[in-house]
């Protein structure tokens, strides 16, 4: 369940080929935790922008900014402008929770007897693969820093794992799924 979400982009008319008495606005969010999807109506008179870190838990008497959630959607349902800004967006998120990311490098399993979790991640092959194995056998990392400095083929693991998440948004015939929740 996504407490948080941030804001991809908002239509303050509500959706151009929506009849004009129907309309309302909206907002395109991403969930910060499981990276779901959200199509969100905002409450009357508030002022949101592209980036905001909105509540969208069941406690409704927090929701400061969102009255209600309209639905969850799929990567294609969303605004080319919400495409374009969920890259940032992610990347922003990776950043933010940077130890639960730098666990994942830590404690990543394989998936079968030929292949690697890692092996998934954009640009990653088995020499740094097995690069990454080798260094977190000798002590655990620490940040994002720590990686880049001590596996020297792994450049930019906020990018790496940003794009990750993107593909599994946006390919419903992707197989695995390391941080969304289907």
């Amino acid at each position: 369940m996504e407490d948080y979400a941030y804001i991809l982009d908002y239509l303050a008319q509500g959706l151009p080929d929506e009849k004009k008495f129907k309309r309302e606005p909206l907002a395109y969010a991403v969930g910060e935790t499981e990276f779901k999807l959200f199509e969100l109506v905002p409450k009357e008179g508030v002022s949101i922008n592209i980036g905001d870190r909105v509540y969208i838990g069941k406690e409704t008497e927090k929701r400061d900014k969102i009255l209600h959630v309209k639905r969850r959607i799929s990567y294609n349902e969303l605004t080319n402008a919400a495409q374009s800004e969920l890259t940032f967006i992610l990347e922003d998120i990776v950043l933010r929770n940077e130890a639960v990311f730098v666990r994942f490098f830590n404690e990543c399993e394989p998936i079968s007897v030929r292949q690697h979790v890692l092996e998934l991640l954009p640009g990653l092959g088995k020499k740094t693969m097995n690069a990454v194995l080798d260094e977190r056998k000798k002590r655990p990392f620490t940040s994002f820093k720590d990686i880049e400095e001590r596996v020297p083929t792994l450049r930019n693991p906020v990018k790496i794992l940003s794009k990750r998440i993107e593909t599994e948004l946006s390919d419903p015939l992707e197989k695995y799924h390391l941080f969304v929740k289907k």
